[in-house]
């Protein structure tokens, strides 16, 4: 990328009604899991009436219903992989489905499948997982979290061989246990180590408020209407949102931005009375992306801005695919790209994970602190100045940014789970 957006950014529209669509936050996709298995599940709809009901299917089998915008259940399914789906039906007659397969493994003890090992959550965290005893006949009696930074702490038991909950855990990193207790006094247990990261913003790709610009080479001045010469498109079926770049100008970009905090705000968090955006100063930019084409893009960029009081802290980060497959960094007092040494090869026609920790410090700088591309962590470790912005300007917003090539060549990018975690 040549240029990046400072304030247009800012106002990229308002909130509109959520989209429909099932989220499941027990199993997680692709995971292995012990029986029975606990399914934890909600639901939206656009249909003005609502969502009626919701059920799980196995491999192809309605198995379980239940009535209203969520369930809670468990199954018990023998060992094996299945391809289960949850969905949901509304008033008017339509439906939306999420497809989660999972493997149903043969050993005793004690499975968690939320929260990940060593994975960066937001708070509430949930905790769901299952267990199986193969020493004691009678079973397992009980289940419990232990958390605190030592896992010392015994906060939440359940009776049964399952549980679901969430709970409310300052920002810092843990090293959770979740326990079995037979009925012969016997135990297992397994080890969660997480980073809880304050407030986590789920789905924004496939929410409401998002914007597109065009940046037609060589200025690079944001355009809202410079077809043919830089062409974008935006589709948005609920889940994975799929972002379009074409057009005749070589080196043209596309910039889509989404205001989450302050003005204009498609996650209702306006913050009105100025008491939230500067009193927060940590942010985790999370997502999938996939393309079929990557090598026609020359890069691929991933951004979060924060202004208030006069100031901008604009944490650009940029992968250059074409442009030599390495990360870059934006420096706002210089306003230019800053090379990071740490290489970027995501996989063409396969999904790719990004992950970026980024902080305000103290006094105000920009701390870049880490970028992980599909699962290899990298430091980046570097403090740049903020810059200034209008005094009336107050907000955080994400940015999504396609550039083109040496012959515009058209390509399309999916964003799919872009979540965004603050405090």
């Amino acid at each position: 990328m040549r240029s990046l957006c400072v304030y247009v950014c800012l106002i990229a529209g308002v909130a509109t009604t959520a989209r429909a669509g099932v989220t499941v936050s027990s199993p997680v996709s692709g995971a292995t899991v012990g029986s029975p298995v606990s399914f934890v599940a909600s639901a939206s709809s656009s249909c003005a009436k609502g969502v009626a009901s919701m059920g799980v299917y196995i491999n192809n089998k309605l198995t379980y219903v239940a009535n209203g915008t969520s369930l809670n259940t468990t199954l018990t399914l023998a060992p094996g992989a299945y391809k289960t789906v949850v969905q949901e039906w509304d008033y008017c007659g339509g439906s939306s489905f999420t497809t989660v397969p999972i493997t149903v493994g043969t050993q005793t003890g004690v499975w968690v499948s939320s929260p990940a090992n060593n994975s960066t959550v937001g708070s509430p965290v949930r905790f769901t997982a299952t267990a199986t005893t193969s020493t004691c006949a009678k079973g397992v009696a009980s289940m419990g979290i232990y958390t605190a930074p030592l896992a010392d702490k015994l906060v939440y038991t359940v009776q049964g061989a399952s549980l679901n909950t969430t709970l409310s855990l300052s920002p810092g990193t843990y090293n959770t246990v979740v326990q079995e207790w037979d009925y012969c006094g016997g135990a297992s247990f397994t080890p969660v180590r997480i980073q809880v990261g304050g407030t986590t913003l789920y789905n924004i790709q496939a929410s409401g408020g998002w914007k597109g610009w065009g940046e037609l080479a060589p200025d690079y001045a944001i355009c809202s209407s410079c077809s043919p010469q830089v062409t974008w498109r935006m589709t948005q079926t609920g889940g994975a949102t799929q972002f379009d770049i074409g057009g005749t100008v070589p080196y043209s970009d596309v910039l889509w931005s989404n205001p989450v905090i302050g003005q204009g705000s498609t996650q209702g968090l306006p913050d009105n009375n100025h008491t939230l955006v500067p009193n927060l100063r940590n942010f985790i930019y999370d997502a999938w992306f996939f393309s079929d084409n990557l090598p026609a893009s020359q890069v691929l960029e991933f951004d979060v801005s924060q202004y208030f009081s006069g100031m901008a802290f604009i944490f650009g980060n940029q992968c250059r695919i074409a442009g030599g497959h390495e990360w870059d960094i934006w420096d706002n007092v210089n306003n230019k790209w800053v090379a990071t040494g740490i290489a970027c090869n995501p996989v063409n026609n396969a999904w790719n994970h990004v992950v970026i920790q980024v902080q305000r410090t103290s006094d105000n700088q920009l701390f870049y602190q880490s970028i992980t591309l599909n699962g290899v962590a990298k430091a980046v470790n570097r403090y740049y100045g903020q810059h200034s912005a209008p005094a009336g300007w107050h907000g955080i917003t994400l940015n999504i940014q396609m550039d083109g090539n040496y012959k515009q060549t058209p390509y399309t990018v999916y964003v799919d789970k872009l979540h965004f975690t603050y405090w």
